[in-house]
């Protein structure tokens, strides 16, 4: 099969992998429709977050089943799914706990980071990771589940209210769905964003929609409120997101930066009663329950751009990756069969 696999020089190169196949009761293989480039994977290949040299990178996928393992009950081939990638082993203490996203476990489970990945034509995974889709939900929304979940996970750990005031910094894929679902959780939104294209193509996407009470902004305007809830999308802007935050205020740190770093005052946070949170990668508890939600969302305005595996290099530039770069799409997606 043709695969998007990660070179030592960080870039994405076509190779030629085997076809998985079932090799335990429960394992199930789906051709992939669609993987969605997510942000980790733009930091990888920007050299802000670490991944194994040769992996198969990608993670957002959405796929059909093709063959599943003897004990596999909950879906059959032909069954459309989309990939809970956040894997546990269900076994360690933490998992036991219901602390899924804390599974000790972690070494060689991390899709396209040190476990092949979803950039292929075909991925083998177990069948407790996969998820039958409503049959009337396009590829388009279903790709967008798993950042749906992420956002759950870091609102909802912020204890995000209606009425709440939220300041979402960075208007990319993951700050727009996290403006969308605080504003369906009843709260007013700021969405800022520096660059200008990302900034208009949210406001795009909002202004199609009704009764939102969103607005998108470039950081530095005129000064506001505080914001009850920050969340820093980005995972670089902590000290903006102080300056940002109410008084008693709560900040998600949310976006993957591993070489970010931040001065904040801790008598500040004492002073003021700020409460900064890591919700780590979502539990995946609450999957089913983003596949629920997107029932109720426009995710797929959010796709600008669908690529197939011989154009990774318009995909990278759409995503601003390579010199003189800039941002040219919001959702980019890869697909097997290739771009629309």
């Amino acid at each position: 099969m043709k695969a998007l696999a990660l070179g030592r020089d960080r870039t994405l190169e076509l190779v030629d992998r085997p076809d998985p196949a079932c090799r335990a009761p429960d394992d199930v293989v789906l051709r992939v429709e669609q993987t969605g480039f997510c942000g980790t994977d733009r930091g990888v290949l920007l050299g802000r977050f670490p991944a194994v040299p040769g992996v198969v990178m990608g993670h957002e996928a959405v796929g059909e089943v093709c063959e599943v393992g003897a004990g596999v009950s909950t879906v059959r081939p032909g069954d459309r799914v989309v990939v809970n990638p956040t894997l546990y082993c269900g076994l360690c203490d933490r998992c036991r706990r219901g602390l899924l996203n804390f599974c000790v476990n972690k070494a060689g489970t991390e899709l396209g980071i040190d476990r092949d990945g979803a950039f292929a034509e075909y991925l083998r995974l177990e069948e407790r990771f996969l998820y039958a889709i409503p049959p009337d939900m396009p590829y388009d929304r279903a790709v967008l589940v798993e950042p749906l979940a992420c956002v759950m996970n870091n609102l909802e750990a912020a204890g995000t209210r209606p009425g709440d005031r939220v300041a979402v910094l960075g208007a990319g894929p993951i700050g727009t769905v996290a403006a969308l679902l605080a504003d369906r959780y009843g709260a007013t939104v700021r969405l800022l964003e520096q660059d200008p294209f990302r900034r208009r193509a949210a406001e795009a996407f909002f202004r199609d929609l009704p009764c939102r009470a969103v607005c998108v902004e470039e950081p530095g305007g005129v000064p506001q409120a505080g914001a009850d809830v920050v969340v820093d999308t980005v995972g670089s802007l902590l000290a903006e997101a102080c300056a940002i935050a109410a008084d008693l205020g709560r900040i998600v740190v949310m976006g993957f930066d591993a070489r970010a770093t931040a001065t904040v005052r801790p008598l500040e946070l004492l002073q003021r009663g700020l409460t900064v949170i890591g919700a780590g990668d979502y539990n995946s508890l609450l999957f089913a329950r983003a596949v629920d939600t997107a029932r109720y969302l426009p995710l797929e305005g959010i796709v600008t751009h669908h690529f197939g595996f011989d154009q990774v290099d318009a995909a990278l530039a759409a995503l601003g990756i390579g010199a003189g770069a800039g941002y040219a799409g919001m959702k980019v997606v890869l697909t097997p069969g290739g771009g629309a």
